[in-house]
């Protein structure tokens, strides 16, 4: 009896022992490395000229990598600037004839003045007045009919002007910039190439943080929450490298098992996608698996 009862109390200790530690020894997810693609397209047509990036390249933000050929775009916008030139020159004679009727207009307007004074103490007629009125009314009309002329001109003046600012602006994205700090991952062109809008030139991600997708199932949502720490491991030699892991996202919907990952029988079950950033020593790289362990 008593050796019954040591026995029974050995299995018990050995039972909550075991259950202590981390369930039966295997991961609490599964799935690989990813991070922030962006494809660097052009911006405008022409000639790829200086393009100083290669594959593997840590580039930084707003940094200055190359442009595409401009010389059309400047003699365009040279030769608008002649035609404003020449046009602002008629429209300068047309303003001057203006201000010349205006003076008229100023100076009819004081002798109407005048007049109607010199009629209030009866020393003036009204045939005086009638003929310093229709002289404001027939300057009226010079000006309307020169402003008339000129309104073509303003709007050339105008239509010029939107012209240019469309050549700076395309001047502006043949430059090409690196939008985001990162890694070079892809590059798809080369110096002198001809290039077109929206083609491709390069790809970059930034690898500083890498982010594990992994997938779980909806019994282990309840022990994880955006905001936690966790621990991620990958293959290093003959052991395992672990690393400090932050839940940055967790899916809102559940989605059937990726089959890349999972055995056949598992494929049918819904699980929860989630992602995981992790700090990169540089050992780690976009596809590399990993496992997830959740920690208490």
């Amino acid at each position: 009896m008593k050796n019954y009862n040591y026995i029974l109390g050995l299995s018990i200790m050995t039972t909550s022992l075991f259950s202590c530690e981390n369930d039966n020894g295997k991961a609490d997810g599964y799935g690989n490395f990813e991070a922030t693609e962006i494809t660097i397209s052009a911006e405008t047509n022409g000639k790829l000229m200086p393009f100083t990036i290669n594959e593997g390249d840590v580039l930084e933000e707003e940094q200055f990598i190359g442009y595409i050929d401009t010389i059309q775009l400047a003699l365009k916008r040279e030769q608008l600037e002649v035609s404003k030139t020449v046009i602002s020159s008629k429209s300068k004679g047309v303003l001057s004839q203006i201000s010349v009727l205006n003076s008229k207009f100023k100076t009819a307007k004081i002798n109407k003045t005048r007049v109607e004074n010199l009629i209030r103490d009866n020393a003036g007629t009204q045939k005086q007045l009638d003929d310093v009125s229709g002289e404001m009314d027939v300057i009226k009309s010079q000006i309307r009919s020169v402003e008339i002329q000129n309104a073509p001109v303003v709007n050339e003046l105008k239509s010029i002007d939107i012209q240019i600012k469309q050549i700076d602006d395309q001047i502006q994205k043949s430059k090409i910039t690196n939008p985001i700090n990162g890694t070079v991952l892809t590059k798809y062109t080369e110096p002198n190439e001809i290039t077109a809008f929206g083609k491709p030139l390069y790809k970059i991600a930034d690898l500083s943080t890498m982010q594990l997708r992994v997938y779980i199932s909806e019994t282990q949502l309840a022990n994880i929450k955006i905001g936690q720490e966790v621990s991620v491991k990958i293959d290093d030699a003959d052991t395992m490298k672990s690393y400090n892991g932050m839940v940055s996202w967790i899916a809102s919907e559940a989605e059937f098992t990726p089959k890349i990952i999972q055995t056949k029988e598992e494929r049918v079950a819904l699980v929860y996608a989630v992602k995981i950033d992790v700090k990169n020593d540089g050992s780690l790289k976009i596809g590399m698996p990993a496992e997830l362990w959740l920690t208490n």
